[in-house]
């Protein structure tokens, strides 16, 4: 089937507020060498787009105009030079959003190296949201906490995209105790249903006084966090001794201010040798793709045998990108957002 010539697509063309979004129709583009065409079914929306749509620091810079969005789910359209596939009309899920054509479109490209095929069983608006959050899960448990069976795990923000998965991945590889930080009883109990064993919620205060109850006072080893500012400064002080603290991420925008006495908890006791690192799933895939590759295959796995679900998914049309957008700042969606561009 001949290529249409124009597409609709979802353009940022000045940093600010979600009202920056328009529906604009611009050509559908042409696949380069070692690039893949995707006729785009489901576009995942992710934190990384309202981040770069607001223009706060990300690993790359986004200079407007551009179209977000970073995986989707659809069809292979057309193949570029020197890639002999997928085949054409063959189902995929990818990373996307080179030179500044991301996947919130009717068509998207992709490097072939970041182009998989779906797998049977899985549908669209689940594997376009699989490789953002999913991943991340995958390596910050597998690679770099190695979460041991009967370590115990906080995990802010757990009714998201990836809390979500890190609350049952957590569950698979044998925590003893998974705390869910929680924003909501609503998201507490979905929390709890994935596989949480306790639920808080840290918008109220003392809330990591309630996680240190719930272990005894020792804290726990792994922190996952993704908020920034107080909910990490809280979250810091519930790392028990040889603790690790993954941040990927400020959702918040706002900045964690370390004081000395708590950057001293780090070398002295009551609680030493803690440590903070820095995490950030596209690095990963680009430094190091066999371990990334092998960690998202390994969730799809898990995924297909029905020991991890999906996220809940709430799809929207292109046309409601900006909404799309006020809603996910607004924190007032569980899981994941779909944009449909058909």
């Amino acid at each position: 089937m001949p290529l249409p010539p124009t597409m609709q697509v979802a353009r940022i063309h000045a940093q600010g507020g979600p009202e920056q979004i328009r529906i604009e129709t611009v050509p559908v583009p042409v696949p380069g060498p070692g690039q893949v065409l995707i006729r785009v079914e489901s576009a995942s929306v992710n934190f990384s787009d309202v981040k770069r749509r607001r223009g706060d620091a990300y690993p790359f810079e986004s200079v407007p105009p551009f179209v977000p969005g970073g995986e989707v789910a659809g069809t292979v359209a057309a193949l570029g030079a020197g890639v002999a596939g997928p085949a054409v009309g063959s189902p995929v899920f990818a990373l996307v959003g080179g030179n500044g054509q991301g996947g919130y479109a009717q068509f998207a490209l992709a490097y072939a190296p970041q182009v998989t095929p779906l797998p049977p069983g899985l549908d669209a608006d689940r594997a376009s949201v699989l490789i953002v959050a999913g991943a991340t899960a995958a390596l910050m448990l597998r690679q770099v906490a190695r979460l041991q069976a009967g370590q115990s795990i906080l995990v802010p923000a757990a009714a998201g995209a990836v809390g979500s998965y890190v609350v049952q991945l957590a569950r698979h590889l044998g925590a003893g105790l998974v705390v869910a930080g929680v924003s909501s009883a609503a998201k507490g109990e979905a929390a709890r249903e994935l596989g949480a064993h306790v639920s808080v919620d840290y918008t109220r205060p003392g809330w990591a006084d309630e996680v240190l109850r719930a272990t005894d006072g020792r804290g726990v080893d792994v922190l996952l966090e993704a908020s920034g500012g107080d909910v990490l400064a809280q979250g810091l002080r519930t790392l028990a001794p040889f603790g690790q603290a993954i941040v990927y991420g400020a959702a918040s925008g706002e900045a964690a201010t370390l004081d000395p006495a708590t950057l001293e908890r780090f070398f002295y006791a009551p609680a030493p040798n803690q440590s903070l690192v820095a995490f950030n799933v596209g690095g990963w895939f680009l430094q190091r793709p066999q371990q990334a590759g092998a960690a998202l295959g390994e969730l799809i796995g898990l995924i297909a045998q029905g020991s991890v679900k999906t996220p809940a998914i709430l799809t929207m049309p292109l046309a409601a990108a900006a909404e799309a957008h006020r809603l996910l700042e607004s924190r007032q969606t569980s899981g994941k957002l779909v944009l449909k561009p058909w």
